[in-house]
């Protein structure tokens, strides 16, 4: 059993506008330029005629941003490669996320919605962090956890200010 992860963010504007914010290429772009750490990188990005969205990037941490906690188990920078898709349901947007970080046996896997909530726009993310380390897994998913809800919070604040500039 994995630990979870639940996240939800606020941001003024239409669905339509958060999408863009949230899931654009110019927004995405300049989100890893600003969060995505060491060889960032939008590897591969469609946006379909029926409003399917299809992201792969590359993150990266350096081995001195980790927690100790992962440090003792993993020796050097960590390579994180996460693929979201984005798909129109209802008056919003649904979607799917998977990461894998290399070097690492697990993976964090999410599900993530875009709605509209009066004059507001909520972006909700619920995931699960699985690593499959005997003994020691169990920590690092609390500790994975906790480091990605805190990139979701940074990514929140991004795109309010996104939204705001444009």
């Amino acid at each position: 059993m994995g630990s979870r992860i639940e996240h939800r963010a606020e941001f003024s504007g239409d669905v339509a506008d958060v999408l863009a914010a949230v899931a654009g290429e110019d927004a995405l772009a300049a989100r890893l330029e600003r969060l995505g750490g060491d060889g960032a990188a939008l590897l591969k990005y469609s946006w379909s005629d029926d409003d399917e969205i299809f992201v792969e990037l590359r993150q990266g941490i350096s081995a001195e941003r980790l927690p100790q906690a992962v440090r003792a188990l993993h020796k050097g920078d960590l390579v994180v490669h996460r693929t979201q898709t984005w798909r129109p349901e209802g008056e919003g947007y649904t979607g799917e996320a998977t990461v894998e970080v290399g070097g690492v046996p697990g993976e964090i896997t999410a599900r993530t919605s875009l709605t509209a909530d009066g004059d507001r726009v909520v972006l909700a993310t619920h995931g699960e962090v699985t690593v499959r380390i005997p003994l020691f897994g169990g920590k690092l998913e609390t500790v994975i956890a906790e480091q990605v809800t805190k990139l979701l919070e940074r990514e929140g604040e991004f795109t309010a200010k996104w939204l705001a500039d444009h």
